[in-house]
């Protein structure tokens, strides 16, 4: 007698779930199963965008050590130039003033400061292409305040 019970509980159970998941119409089951697909194609699109822009971001190892090659040598034609203007500085016969000096030392503080910008880019690897173009304007201006140096703009 047992048994019989146990059995027609179990029967029971399977037809009432059978009937629950009967409920929805094949329309319904259609609309959810649509549904998770559009999920799914919208999840894979920002998945393959955050994949690109994190491609995008980083920079490749021959574009990296092309770009650090060459500012290296934009940096040492500076720390040259800077050199220069304090071996002109010390030169008989010119009267240069303490704010001459200044300038020449903030000058080299600068092309110091843009040294450790690269170095620590290349611990940091953070977004390629900003750095790039930051790094790179801030180069042109100390090349250019550099060239300026002894221009005499005063009239």
């Amino acid at each position: 007698m047992k048994n019989s019970v146990y059995f027609l509980a179990l029967l029971f159970s399977f037809i009432t779930v059978g009937m629950l998941n009967s409920c929805q119409s094949p329309a319904e089951k259609v609309e959810k199963a649509e549904d998770k697909v559009v999920d799914a194609k919208q999840d894979l699109k920002e998945a393959e965008k955050d994949a690109n822009v994190a491609a995008q971001k980083a920079a490749t190892a021959e574009e990296w050590k092309a770009f650090k090659e060459e500012t290296n040598m934009k940096i040492e034609n500076n720390e040259k130039r800077i050199s220069e203007l304090r071996t002109q500085m010390k030169k008989p016969g010119k009267a240069l003033d303490a704010a001459y000096a200044k300038s020449i030392d903030a000058l080299q503080e600068r092309n110091k400061e843009l040294k450790a910008r690269l170095d620590a880019y290349e611990n940091n690897h953070s977004d390629w292409e900003a750095f790039k173009r930051e790094f790179n304007h801030d180069m042109d201006e100390l090349g250019q305040s550099l060239k300026d140096f002894t221009v005499n703009n005063k009239k």
